[in-house]
């Protein structure tokens, strides 16, 4: 079952951020299907966190559709190289958002290796924000994307997870926020092997 609107436009970025844990990323590129369980997130909240691009209530061509209604995509490059797929989150104006930084594979495995130019499916195929997007077909052109349309969404496959399942951690990369780069942020599935390396 996809995703409804209602999801996105909860005010509280980190009970979004946990509850992707286990939900089942989907693109639609062209009619070819690739899928991957969420298996790691990281919450911004906006214009009071200093790690976000909304801090302070910064507002660019790029990070404008941050304050857009929950439910939409917003996609960046990171280092000119790497496509970062964020889920908008909260009530119009409000700049939350959250990372997806890595999922398992599940449908479509073939075309993300095609994508990721790779022999074998492994963690490293969809472990780290770059890599998911890059295997998902996910690019720039996708922000601001509808996450309620048919091109990229996320369903609710019935895959339980504990809250025990799930570890809150500091978030990576983020070392300019200052005491904000120590909240706990970062969530994970307990094991994965799908889980960011750094």
């Amino acid at each position: 079952m996809k995703i409804p609107e209602t999801f996105y436009t909860d005010t509280n970025v980190l009970k979004i951020a946990r509850k992707l844990i286990g939900k089942v990323l989907v693109t639609n590129m062209d009619g070819v299907i690739t899928t991957g369980m969420i298996t790691e997130t990281e919450a911004y909240a906006g214009i009071t966190d200093k790690a976000s691009h909304a801090y302070g209530g910064r507002r660019t061509t790029r990070t404008e559709v941050m304050y857009a209604r929950g439910g939409v995509a917003y996609v960046y490059l990171c280092y000119g190289i790497h496509h970062l797929f964020n889920v908008v989150t909260n009530i119009q104006d409000v700049p939350h958002a959250v990372l997806v930084r890595a999922i398992a594979p599940i449908e479509g495995i073939e075309t993300m290796l095609t994508r990721r130019n790779k022999r074998k499916a492994n963690s490293t195929l969809t472990a780290g924000p770059g890599s998911l997007s890059a295997a998902l077909g996910i690019n720039k052109q996708h922000t601001g994307t509808s996450l309620l349309g048919e091109t990229i969404f996320i369903e609710d496959r019935g895959i339980k997870i504990s809250a025990k399942e799930i570890v809150a951690k500091t978030r990576i990369g983020v070392d300019y926020a200052g005491n904000d780069a120590l909240l706990p942020y970062r969530f994970y599935l307990r094991n994965s092997e799908y889980v960011s390396k750094y």
